[in-house]
């Protein structure tokens, strides 16, 4: 199970990384997290959430290698959830190719996604993230990496509710017209009212 956890953070963090380096040789700045404001509650929540993204992954690894694995259910419920984690996140930023930004670029001039995997989700890439903590935490549980887990998820949480705020600036009604037809996780929306 060692190996399966290790590998399912491999794959995540290797689309992850590759993508900042494809994106940096465009010239892009793909990573965007508290850089470059002033320091607004925007800053502070981008800030904060850097560092538990970061540290989850250092309980995760720790974890792997020093707790004994649960039941082989909880295991094989954990790995599956994990894989299907880099999956949705390997989507999401495939889909959204040079418009993938990490944190609010509010410099850059990118186009909303509303095709491919964010027909059913509006933040599939966090949804992504959240399919690897609990995978990883159903194949390790330990009381440290559930804390580490749930504190990083509500950070990331935080990022799109701020993210919500900032795009109907930018894109006006068409934002808001997706937001209105697509969940926030996972989903498409009723847009039927008064029965038709």
């Amino acid at each position: 199970m060692k190996i399966t956890g290790i590998v399912i953070l491999l794959i995540f963090y290797t689309i992850y990384m590759g993508k900042l380096l494809l994106q940096k040789k465009k010239g892009i700045q793909t990573d965007q997290i508290a850089k470059g404001r002033q320091r607004d509650r925007v800053f502070y929540i981008e800030a904060i959430m850097k560092i538990a993204t970061y540290s989850v992954v250092l309980a995760e690894v720790i974890c792997i290698f020093t707790v004994r694995p649960l039941s082989t259910g909880f295991c094989i419920a954990g790995a599956v959830i994990g894989f299907i984690g880099d999956g949705i996140f390997a989507c999401a930023v495939l889909t959204m190719k040079d418009s993938w930004r990490a944190g609010l670029a509010r410099e850059d001039d990118t186009k909303l996604v509303t095709n491919g995997i964010y027909k059913v989700s509006r933040n599939p890439a966090f949804l992504g993230f959240y399919c690897v903590y609990l995978g990883i935490l159903l194949m390790f549980f330990n009381w440290v990496l559930l804390i580490f887990s749930v504190f990083a998820m509500v950070m990331l949480h935080l990022q799109i509710l701020q993210e919500e705020k900032y795009l109907p600036d930018v894109f006006g009604g068409e934002y808001v017209s997706y937001k209105e037809s697509v969940c926030r996780y996972i989903g498409r929306k009723n847009r039927r009212k008064n029965g038709y």
